[in-house]
């Protein structure tokens, strides 16, 4: 990985980690027990920070961050002001400019924004006039600083507290590595070396804006699909970087929000970034040939349980409570059944997502998606990085993309049992993310055709493919065999009658 520049302008360098599962009394002896921290000496830090903005949030819809900062306590305090900018893109790794002053008390000083970019945020002065403060985070800082052999130098932050917004409390227990010396390879050389022993996750949120959607009611919601960042011109390399990037962090996130989130929505989502990701290193292959992605294996029971809750999740909130009434038809007793039956599978969905929480605690996960992280990072840097034209960028998208929409249409022609017609469904998928993340870069009418094709075929082959899971579920889990039945002849009767249309 690069080194990076601190000379031209401040900049904070770190990585962030949610640490699943912990127990927050006990993590700092954990990690002071650990070997790459058990000689080094800890201290302690009381913090109190508050976060302003507009009230239509300017700075954050720039990227931009500013607090105030309390260290000690409130009778003896030593106050800092602190500006931050970001890059816009979604990582655990984050790059950022830092300006930080001391100020005489907890009021805000404009004298201390010179030396920033802030003229340029702000050139008339009519944003800070605006500002207010929107949300506070309390949190104690364990500090180990880990001066390491290669000359590099890394601060290792637990922080333990709480985020307060109107009334509102969310929990922090995170840790943060922060390079003071050295190149970026050496926050993950650590990070690696802690999460063989403490389950940590990456993470993509800064506390900020933790803070902002806490005071919005958003926290630990679903994290859809986002278009990628695509600033022209880039290498084919970068573009890789870009898309992936942002297709992983779409997973990471919501598997963060699992921790605490019992919405369906947060698990389709996290299975959804997984699939764009996969289906993201097919689509780069060939751009990717000297850049291997690291080994899933260890992700694999994780993936495994996410499936299986997401099976679990679609039956009981969608497949079988539009099935119930033709089921019943009125008798009493069928009633009865079908609400038992459903009962059981809410049950085993909750155990499910217990299932998963669990798996996310085993360090091993953490330590593969910690693997996946880094190689991100460094992929902008492999193979022939020369930045390429728009035009050149543009003939491959559709190249891509138009054998994808062949491929698709080939299989589809020769479909007829139910597995065939699930590889159509999985390449219908592909198709529909491919064109989402390369979409600057398509011809719009192929865009809108492929794109049309893709979740029509969705729409159309998910049905039986949903009414078979749930089917498969009553029958793994020992339910009633009269409506497993059922379920399988609504199967064969929507596949005969499909097969009559065409």
């Amino acid at each position: 990985m690069k080194s990076q520049s601190r000379h031209d302008a401040p900049q904070e360098v770190e990585l962030k980690l949610c640490l699943p599962g912990a127990d927050p009394a006990a993590l700092a002896k954990r990690l002071a027990r650990t070997p790459a921290l058990v000689r080094r000496k800890r201290s302690l830090q009381s913090l109190y920070n508050i976060y302003f903005d507009t009230p239509d949030q300017d700075l954050r819809q720039q990227g931009v961050a500013l607090r105030l900062r309390r260290i000690g306590s409130a009778a003896h305090p030593q106050w800092l002001q602190t500006l931050k900018t970001s890059s816009g893109e979604r990582s655990a790794l984050s790059q950022r400019g830092e300006w930080e002053s001391a100020v005489a008390d907890p009021a805000l000083e404009s004298a201390a924004l010179e030396a920033t970019p802030w003229r340029g945020i702000d050139p008339d002065g009519h944003l800070f006039d605006a500002l207010a403060p929107c949300f506070v985070t309390r949190f104690e800082r364990t500090l180990w600083l880990v001066h390491r052999r290669d000359g590099s130098v890394v601060e290792v932050a637990l922080d333990i507290g709480h985020i307060e917004a109107d009334g509102k409390q969310a929990p922090i227990c995170e840790l943060e590595l922060e390079l003071k010396a050295g190149e970026p390879a050496a926050l993950f050389d650590l990070a690696h070396q802690l999460a063989e022993h403490v389950a940590m996750l990456p993470a993509n949120q800064s506390k900020a804006e933790r803070g902002f959607l806490l005071a919005q009611d958003a926290l630990a919601q679903p994290q859809r699909a986002q278009t990628p960042l695509l600033v022209l011109p880039l290498s084919r390399p970068e573009l890789a970087q870009r898309v992936l990037r942002e297709m992983f962090a779409q997973f990471s996130q919501n598997i963060d929000a699992l921790r605490t989130s019992d919405d369906p929505e947060v698990t389709h989502q996290a299975r959804v970034g997984w699939r764009r990701f996969r289906s993201g290193l097919r689509l780069f292959k060939k751009i990717l040939v000297d850049a291997d992605a690291p080994a899933r294996l260890n992700l694999q029971p994780l993936l495994d349980s996410l499936g299986a809750l997401r099976n679990l999740d679609v039956a009981v909130t969608e497949t079988l409570p539009a099935l119930a009434n033709a089921y019943a038809q009125g008798n009493a007793g069928r009633s009865q059944a079908w609400q038992a039956m459903l009962t059981a599978l809410v049950q085993a969905a909750a155990l499910q997502r217990q299932g998963v929480r669990e798996a996310m605690q085993v360090p091993s996960v953490g330590v593969c998606l910690l693997a996946f992280t880094e190689w991100l990072e460094c992929l902008s840097a492999q193979g022939d990085n020369r930045p390429v034209k728009k035009a050149a960028l543009q003939r491959w998208a559709k190249r891509r993309i138009t054998r994808m929409q062949h491929r698709l249409e080939l299989a589809q022609k020769n479909a007829v049992t139910l597995e065939q017609q699930h590889r159509v469904r999985i390449l219908a998928k592909r198709l529909r993310y491919g064109v989402e993340a390369l979409r600057d870069l398509l011809p719009k009418p192929l865009a809108d055709a492929c794109s049309k094709q893709a979740t029509q075929l969705q729409d159309t082959l998910g049905f039986s493919r949903d009414v078979a899971q749930a089917s498969a579920l009553v029958a793994e889990h020992g339910l009633d065999p009269a409506i497993q039945a059922f379920l399988r002849g609504v199967v064969a009767g929507y596949t005969l009658s499909k097969a009559a249309l065409e």
